[in-house]
């Protein structure tokens, strides 16, 4: 059997009832070292999420900050535009890690308004 898609991974974290292909899965990921592994660390991350708070987000920043944002973005619009995206490994650390935010900040969105 081929490895467990993701998105199947991510519904077995978080407890969904997926489908009949079930049981075909969890025995790949029985036997599967990086499935397995694949399959703690979305389950560390949806508890992780699950147990956040309202006090655990960020506070609102202060007016200041929001015209200082537009401002630069303001002056940045007016200078012409080199566009580099970044290949090295820690680019893509901060891509990944910034992607991770965003699932976790969803996920913990989401279980608070319900599906």
């Amino acid at each position: 059997m081929p490895h467990v898609e993701p998105a199947h991974l991510m519904e077995l974290a978080l407890g969904n009832d997926v489908s009949s292909d079930d049981p075909g899965a969890l025995r790949h990921i029985a036997t599967c070292n990086r499935c397995r592994e694949e399959l703690s660390q979305i389950t560390r991350i949806v508890v992780t999420a699950r147990d956040v708070e309202e006090s655990d987000l960020p506070a609102t920043p202060p007016e200041q900050v929001w015209q200082r944002i537009t401002q630069q973005l303001s002056a940045a619009s007016a200078q012409p535009r080199r566009i580099r995206r970044s290949t090295n490994r820690h680019g893509r650390t901060i891509r990944y890690a910034l992607s991770l935010l965003v699932g976790i900040a969803f996920i913990w969105w989401w279980s608070r308004t319900g599906p």
